[in-house]
């Protein structure tokens, strides 16, 4: 077999796979699909077997495809392969437009519905059936071929739409760059960030050092550097990226800003071509919320729970800086580095005091024995084809030494990779005739790489970060069910996704585990006791003021696809500046442009869906409640948490997941304690 992409024998061949390979593999398995597709109108009877089964075959293989060219796009991006890529992508997207509004599909899954057997079945295909018939609603079914039309038409400009305003962004963050000289003007940097400066600006054939957009030299920047000059330079040089005032960007080609207003107009279009209000509607047809309104009151309640607290820490830092920093005027370049020179001078702990006991080894073997410790399996070193050098491999075996599943980890931020950290399925679990396919995903973030020969080194965030994505891994790995369409966190309401990621992070904070995942670099001397307890003294400070900022972005996504908002007449910036307004302590100067690289709800999947973050941080906050109120059944409950909230994915919902594990409705109480938000 030579196309590696229509290869599904084993693991993905991602050192064979070249962006030629791309639109051969991809014409072929759309006709493969449609071939299903068409004979599946027709079955009858129709059963499991010889209706979904079939039609889930070609279209997986379909989706597996198209996965790992989309994946390669984001990790190791080349203009060959983003050519590929895009050239591919009306194809797809016309086909999944053409699978959603298939009528006859649809009076199949209804017939499905009404056989007999339908009452025999379990949770996973009752519940595929109902997502199937919600879904072709929501997909045109039941339009008219008018409608039908537009509404392909619109899918297909909004796919590509949104994966040029990811690739602007990731080109307008790839295309600054700033050298420095004079060593003195990166004054309060890390030495290990100072190194990976001089080793870019060597790569590129210069003296001196590089400084970027990425997050492992720009957030040092804006944390350590004495030099306020330069972290007004980056801050706004990173504030402009992909708008119409960067100055990096002279013909304007990678301006997000007429991309935002076109997104905007065809998402509403859309929604109403379905007799939704709005687009936020829309969107939550498919969540646990039920309404837009559900949503701004949770939002606008914990708005006025969280206020005074970061009015309370603007306060503090405003102060502080003032009367320690002879800043009179705390500019938005100052925030990170003031809180940090106060959680010093109040806690007596630094970030990068922290930081080199986080070592990248020690931190992975500490987060699988967390996961062994919960969950009751072994993570093991694994071997297969990567698409980086850096790439590591890993499987998942249950206490008998049965596969569970494996996983990529990509740690490290380079050139051609998206911002960020992710985690994706490239496989998921499904029960087949000829045993169950199990599952595999990419874990993917942004982490400085050890330079000089020395491992590298995590900050506490970075930490919490690997874990936040880790627990999405074992959303999709631990998954008992063998339906596709609801297999890990298919088919799992998107407010709900964060639930096993966010519950994760709180190990973070635990002393026993905490400090088995630590080893000085230099002395190999684990984390001090005295030192965590200043981190957990520090643990909540200024968690308002990020509060509101959450809040600030979530609000600011929900308004701007609600009914009231007209794209074609009202101003975006205007409306953040609104919700800055209601929530905001921390202004940003007028010139800046957050929504000119707000991924998550222009090129990710959280349009009218950001607040899922503190939806979800509600029930993480109380899953882990749990843990803390039988510290001596660790065990116990993990497997609890096993049992009925990540094996069984989306077979039932997320509230009937929860009630299952706590015994009882999610409360609110958990998150404000964490969050040092309690009354």
């Amino acid at each position: 077999m030579t196309n590696p992409l229509l290869d599904f024998s084993g693991l993905p061949r991602f050192d064979a796979i070249k962006p030629e390979h791309v639109s051969p593999a991809i014409e072929r398995l759309i006709a493969d699909a449609e071939a299903a597709m068409k004979a599946a109108e027709t079955v009858a009877p129709v059963t499991w077997e010889d209706f979904v089964a079939p039609l889930d075959d070609a279209t997986e293989r379909l989706w597996r495809a198209w996965n790992q060219v989309g994946h390669l796009k984001a990790v190791v991006d080349t203009p060959e392969l983003r050519a590929a890529y895009n050239a591919n992508l009306s194809k797809v997207t016309a086909f999944g437009t053409a699978l959603g509004q298939n009528l006859a599909l649809f009076g199949q899954y209804r017939k499905l519905a009404e056989a007999p057997e339908y009452a025999g079945y379990d949770d996973a295909r009752r519940k595929t059936v109902e997502n199937a018939l919600r879904d072709f609603r929501l997909g045109g079914a039941e339009l008219a071929d008018a409608g039908k039309a537009r509404f392909a038409e619109i899918q297909q400009e909004l796919s590509a739409l949104s994966a040029k305003f990811g690739e602007n962004v990731l080109d307008a963050t790839d295309a600054y760059a700033l050298y420095v000289d004079d060593e003195s003007e990166l004054a309060g940097l890390p030495a290990d960030v100072i190194a990976g400066c001089k080793a870019a600006a060597e790569k590129d054939g210069k003296d001196g050092f590089k400084l970027g957009l990425h997050m492992p030299t720009y957030l040092p920047v804006q944390t350590y550097a004495e030099n306020r000059a330069l972290r007004e330079k980056l801050y706004r040089a990173n504030g402009v990226r992909a708008s119409e005032v960067d100055p990096n960007d002279a013909g304007k080609s990678r301006d997000n800003g007429p991309l935002i207003v076109r997104i905007l107009e065809l998402r509403k279009a859309l929604a109403a071509l379905l007799g939704f209000d709005s687009y936020a509607e829309y969107s939550l047809a498919t969540k646990m919320a039920h309404t837009p309104e559900e949503v701004l009151a949770f939002l606008h309640d914990l708005a006025s729970k969280a206020k005074p607290f970061a009015r309370n820490d603007r306060a503090e830092l405003e102060k502080f800086a003032r009367e320690n920093l002879g800043l009179d005027t705390l500019e938005a370049w100052d925030v990170s580095f003031a809180g940090e020179k106060l959680k010093q001078a109040r806690y007596s702990v630094s970030a990068q005091e922290i930081k080199p006991y986080f070592t990248e080894d020690k931190v992975l073997a500490g987060l699988f024995g967390v996961i062994e410790s919960l969950y009751g399996v072994r993570v093991e070193k694994d071997s297969a084809p990567t698409w980086h050098p850096d790439v590591r491999f890993f499987r998942i075996v249950n206490a008998d030494g049965s596969l569970v599943g494996q996983f990529y980890m990509d740690l490290y931020a380079r050139e051609g990779k998206r911002g960020g950290a992710w985690m994706d399925d490239c496989r998921n679990r499904r029960d087949k005739a000829t045993g169950m396919q199990t599952p595999l995903v990419y874990l993917v973030c942004n982490f400085g790489k050890g330079v000089n020969g020395k491992p590298a080194t995590f900050t506490h965030n970075d930490v919490t970060t690997l874990f936040h994505e880790m627990g999405h891994g074992l959303h999709q790995l631990l998954t008992e069910v063998g339906e596709l369409s609801v297999a890990g966190i298919n088919g799992v309401e998107w407010d709900a996704v964060e639930l096993p990621s966010q519950f994760m992070e709180n190990f973070c904070w635990e002393w026993e585990r905490l400090q088995r995942m630590t080893a000085h670099v230099g002395t190999g001397e684990p984390l001090p006791r005295a030192l965590f307890d200043k981190m957990i003294a520090a643990k909540n400070f200024q968690s308002g003021m990020f509060t509101v900022r959450q809040l600030e972005f979530a609000l600011f996504d929900m308004l701007l696809h609600a009914r009231e908002f007209d794209p074609a007449k009202d101003d975006f910036m205007a409306l953040l500046e609104k919700v800055r307004d209601e929530v905001a302590v921390n202004r940003p100067p007028a010139w800046h442009r957050f929504p000119q690289s707000f991924s998550h709800i222009f090129a990710g999947g959280y349009a009218a869906g950001y607040y899922s973050y503190k939806w979800a941080e509600v029930l993480s906050a109380d899953a882990y409640a749990a843990f803390e109120e039988a510290p001596d059944k660790v065990a116990e409950t993990g497997a609890r948490f096993r049992h009925e909230v990540l094996a069984r994915g989306g077979s039932r919902s997320a509230l009937e997941n929860f009630r299952a594990f706590r015994g009882r409705a999610p409360c609110i109480d958990a998150l404000l304690r964490h969050g040092g938000m309690a009354a």
